[in-house]
């Protein structure tokens, strides 16, 4: 990374600094499960529905937040995170590149579409928002990342330099449209989630863990 001319960092949570295993395991698997149990419904059947839906509002605020899908659903998303918060976890060398950032007195903030209710369960569980200067929730200003936008109204509470700022984000449409408003250093993440394969990709710079840009 080019350090002498970054002055800001904006880090994606889920998926970037968090192993995104936690969130492919909730809903695709746990909330399914006590859907099924709670409303006598078939599983599988239920899985595939919300895989359905979950495509459909992929991109937008909806996929993102948690009183939506406990609208749709009729049960408490919030409360069900609950139950398998012991597979919230950091991905590898997190902690260390955070000291990294900390060390070099850049300002560092998470840019996170997660829904408060979640954001907080994840906070308690890792303490990230001691490691960083500041947490931005894109649910504060109803647009989420992938919303060019976002940045523009980003920018009126969190003055930032985008030419001199590293976005890491594990989503490609997010990066577009930071890359759109024209954020100068733009990186992803080959495998947001330990448990699939590695991502290939074409259009942006990536790592497998943060000790590569330590290095660098």
């Amino acid at each position: 990374m080019d350090w002498q001319n970054i002055d800001t960092v904006l880090l994606d949570m889920d998926g970037t600094l968090l192993d995104l295993h936690f969130d492919t395991y909730f809903w695709l698997e746990h909330v399914p499960m006590r859907y099924a149990q709670l409303h006598q419904a078939d599983a599988a059947e239920t899985r595939a529905w919300l895989l359905k839906r979950l495509r459909e509002e992929r991109g937008t605020l909806n996929w993102y937040c948690l009183d939506y899908w406990s609208s749709e659903l009729k049960i408490n998303i919030a409360e069900l995170k609950q139950e398998v918060r012991e597979k919230i976890a950091f991905r590898p060398h997190v902690k260390d590149f955070l000291a990294h950032l900390r060390a070099r007195q850049m300002r560092t903030l998470i840019v996170t579409n997660a829904h408060r209710d979640g954001l907080n369960l994840k906070l308690q569980e890792t303490g990230l928002d001691k490691l960083v200067d500041d947490i931005i929730v894109s649910h504060d200003f109803r647009l989420p990342k992938e919303d060019p936008q976002f940045w523009h109204e980003m920018q009126k509470v969190e003055p930032f330099n985008p030419a001199t700022t590293l976005l890491v984000d594990d989503s490609l449409p997010v990066l577009e449209s930071a890359r759109q408003y024209g954020i100068g250093y733009l990186l992803s993440i080959y495998q947001p989630d330990s448990q699939q394969p590695k991502r290939e990709i074409d259009d942006f710079a990536a790592i497998h863990h943060f000790d590569e840009i330590i290095r660098g």
